[in-house]
């Protein structure tokens, strides 16, 4: 038979106690007056948006020379659909024709680096030219700058954040991910983007994955019948007074 003495049991319950309060300030949720986010002073890009309305994003990032990105407009031109492309560095240099298009038939450009370095091991001073190089090739095509930014393969820490900011540019996630880029088959990718898409969704997409034109009409009818509008990132998101919570959803704070 084990005693517990009254004094020790008493200490037991003040430190779990003790021990629930230090975890609970640990995770205190930090807004600034700017809608940056802060989880234990963890900084977050958008992955999706809280909202009521039936919205959602198409996104493509455009990384290597080789394309559907033709195919892609055509469909695009067919539903009236404008969608937000992420663009690097190296693909408009084999591509300006294609970036004056996607910009005069108005859809969305953001920036998706110069030549697409590994975002845990970059500098501060070198992302900032990675970024500054895509908007003047971008701007000598178009006249306009970017107001987004995508992280190269999604990878990014708190500098990362930070700087992307710094820019005067909202860093873009995506909460919806085809993975057509595997080319894992047609059915398999259009299933899992069907499933996974709500109101606020950011869907990513990439220009020279094999299926993704032959799903995107399916996708964009699918959402289409059911009331949805596909908009482009900046259509979607809130621009001032909001807060990013721990899974990186935007919520709008009045």
């Amino acid at each position: 038979m084990i005693i517990i003495q009254k004094g020790k049991w008493m200490k037991g319950i003040v430190g779990f106690f003790l021990m629930i309060s230090a975890l609970a300030f640990i995770v205190i949720i930090n807004v600034k007056n700017d809608g940056v986010f802060s989880f234990a002073d963890r900084k977050l890009p958008i992955y999706c948006v809280d909202t009521k309305e039936k919205k959602i994003a198409l996104t493509f990032d455009a990384s290597w020379k080789e394309d559907n990105t033709d195919e892609i407009i055509k469909i695009l031109d067919k539903y009236n659909v404008k969608a937000t492309f992420f663009l690097v560095g190296s693909w408009i240099d084999a591509n300006p024709d294609k970036l004056k298009i996607l910009y005069d038939k108005g859809h969305e450009i953001g920036n998706h680096s110069n030549t697409h370095p590994d975002m845990n091991s970059i500098s501060r001073e070198a992302l900032i030219k990675e970024i500054n190089a895509v908007d003047e090739k971008i701007k000598k095509i178009t006249g306009s700058g970017t107001t987004l930014f995508r992280c190269p393969s999604g990878d990014y820490n708190d500098s990362v954040i930070s700087t992307v900011e710094s820019t005067g540019k909202y860093c873009i996630q995506w909460d919806v991910d085809s993975i057509d880029w595997r080319n894992e088959g047609a059915n398999l990718e259009l299933d899992r983007v069907i499933k996974k898409t709500s109101p606020g969704s950011i869907i990513l997409f990439h220009n020279d994955a094999r299926f993704t034109p032959r799903n995107l009409p399916i996708i964009i009818e699918y959402f289409k019948k059911r009331g949805f509008s596909l908009v482009t990132v900046s259509e979607l998101i809130y621009k001032k007074n909001y807060i990013i919570d721990y899974s990186g959803k935007q919520i709008y704070n009045k």
